[in-house]
């Protein structure tokens, strides 16, 4: 950032609206503080984490006009990174940093309240399961689901990452995180970024191999899930998989 424009951001602070700046009765903090979060909308919640807004917007204001580029959508939100949440007026790295973090956070709070002790007995309760994980990715992202004999969740794992082409995946070690976990069977998961859940040939031939290899050492694929965005492809549900 050059000299000029970090004064720029500077005095942009300096000038800032403050939540205190606000009547008394429009202050977030003291809204949450007398009534509780759940009295709060979306954009008082968000003003409690950037602190102040620009020149011309309160806290608030500044909230709103982000919600509003996101079409009111935390989920939208959600997906962006802090170099995205820059680009809006009034937003630096230390604020953007913090919504990120709240985003994140919630996002994990979702994940662990499902985690416990559940019974995959389902392609829906897999989709449920990993729709915490991969709701927000941009990039295609390749996990195992590893299960008991009673098919309960023993973890999910990450295999692989990359960008919205077909990632490279090693059996190697899909089998070794199954061993070590003590995993009887696995479930196969991967995101399309496009939302088209319909699976590829290289999809298929992928499958394939892995369900020949966990035959092999008698852990086997149950059900390998592709994730879009509102729908899934699975597998099994389709005979795929045996």
């Amino acid at each position: 950032m050059s000299t000029e424009s970090t004064s720029k951001h500077m005095q942009e602070e300096r000038h800032s609206l403050k939540i205190q700046d606000l009547a008394e009765g429009d202050r977030p903090r003291e809204k949450l503080i007398q009534k509780g979060a759940a009295a709060l909308s979306d954009a008082e919640l968000i003003a409690i984490l950037v602190g102040s807004g620009t020149q011309n917007l309160s806290a608030v204001g500044l909230a709103q006009s982000i919600l509003q580029q996101h079409h009111n959508d935390l989920n939208e939100l959600a997906k962006r990174s802090v170099k995205e949440l820059q680009r809006f007026k009034g937003i630096g790295q230390a604020k953007a940093v913090t919504i990120v973090s709240a985003m994140e956070l919630s996002r994990r709070r979702r994940e662990n309240g499902k985690l416990k002790r559940t019974k995959i007995e389902s392609a829906a309760t897999i989709y449920e399961l990993m729709h915490p994980v991969l709701a927000d990715k941009n990039t295609e992202e390749f996990w195992i689901v590893l299960l008991t004999r009673t098919n309960y969740f023993i973890t999910q794992q990450l295999i692989s990452r990359g960008g919205t082409a077909q990632l490279a995946v090693d059996p190697k070690v899909i089998f070794k995180t199954a061993l070590d976990h003590h995993a009887a069977s696995i479930v196969l998961v991967h995101n399309h970024p496009s939302n088209n859940s319909k699976p590829s040939q290289a999809d298929i031939q992928l499958t394939e191999r892995l369900w020949q290899c966990g035959k092999f050492l008698d852990i086997p694929i149950v059900d390998h899930l592709i994730y879009a965005e509102d729908t899934y492809f699975s597998f099994a549900d389709e005979h795929l998989v045996i």
